[in-house]
């Protein structure tokens, strides 16, 4: 099939790309936004084709994956045709329900002609999704393979914007932490990050990595903690799992469902996480033993192969 998707989650896309499809994303000459183009930090097959607005609007689609709601009047505008009623279309919900946990209605709530994809049972038992038809496929991840060495007695943090999103990340519970277990947080705008928490630099190390060498960075780091209070199941918490690293991490939203016990300590008291994080700093080999049973629950769960399957199904289903 020819399918129509916007470069919006370059973790998300990457896996999605991998299937036996064509791939059109759109390109404007700015790369904003709206056009971003081919990704320049993952590796995409030749499959993944940038097209123009203008030639979006003669290009043969199959289908349009949609994840932001105003794709759907942009895929009109450009392509001339209607998502939903003039080509089949469907609607990735990668996030939890922001303005309120229960009562957020989703924007096609009122609409039977675009399914809902959820990209866990959570985000779909949370969101008020109304009439449309819904569906949960959870994330595929490409295996970067048994990485972990632990060599630093450290603690991993993965978060984008830490100071920006503030409660809703965790970040006011890493001073907590960093004084137990010294913290290399990575992502996107994390600079000033100790120093907007009190800490010091030794305490809490910042770092913004192209995603091959980040996979690499965190092997060596002890354990992975996740602190993070609200957000759909992180890429990163399953990329650390895949890698083999133990993982700490607060029991919100769909992580008790993706660490299983042994894998690390899922728990909402920040003692418990805190008498974790000191143990795998302490013990090597404990950190091993169950880096090694993450990575094994996160393979038989999250493995890309059956999220390509799971799609495949999906897009057969509404192209019908």
């Amino acid at each position: 099939m020819n399918i129509l998707i916007w470069h919006v989650h370059g973790s998300w896309l990457t896996s999605f790309v991998q299937g036996p499809h064509t791939y059109l994303v759109p390109v404007t000459p700015d790369r904003g936004p709206d056009g971003l183009g081919r990704a320049r930090t993952w590796d995409w097959p030749a499959s993944v084709q940038e097209r123009t607005p203008a030639e979006l609007r003669d290009a043969g689609i199959d289908l349009v994956v949609l994840q932001r709601p105003h794709e759907i009047a942009l895929t009109h505008e450009w392509t001339g045709r209607r998502p939903g009623r003039d080509v089949p279309a469907v609607y990735v919900e990668h996030n939890s329900p922001h303005e309120t946990p229960v009562d957020t209605r989703h924007t096609l709530a009122d609409r039977s002609d675009i399914p809902v994809v959820h990209v866990t049972h959570f985000n779909r038992l949370m969101w008020d999704n109304g009439r449309a038809p819904t569906s949960v496929i959870e994330h595929g991840i490409i295996d970067p393979g048994p990485q972990w060495t632990g060599t630093e007695p450290r603690a991993a943090v993965v978060v984008n914007e830490p100071v920006r999103r503030a409660r809703t990340t965790g970040t006011d519970l890493l001073p907590a932490f960093a004084a137990t277990v010294p913290l290399d947080v990575f992502g996107m705008r994390t600079q000033g990050l100790a120093d907007h928490l009190g800490l010091t630099g030794a305490q809490c190390r910042t770092f913004d990595l192209p995603q091959d060498e980040l996979h690499r960075a965190m092997a060596h780091r002890r354990v992975y903690l996740h602190p993070v209070r609200w957000t759909s199941l992180g890429l990163s918490l399953l990329e650390a799992m895949f890698l083999g690293m133990p993982v700490v991490a607060l029991g919100t939203t769909e992580v008790r469902e993706a660490v299983p016990p042994g894998a690390g300590v899922v728990s909402n008291r920040p003692e418990v996480l805190t008498d974790a994080l000191r143990h795998f700093a302490a013990d090597h080999a404990h950190a091993e033993h169950s880096g090694r049973l993450a990575r094994e629950a996160a393979r038989a769960r999250y493995g890309v192969q059956r999220f390509l399957e799971d799609w495949d199904r999906l897009m057969k289903e509404v192209t019908r």
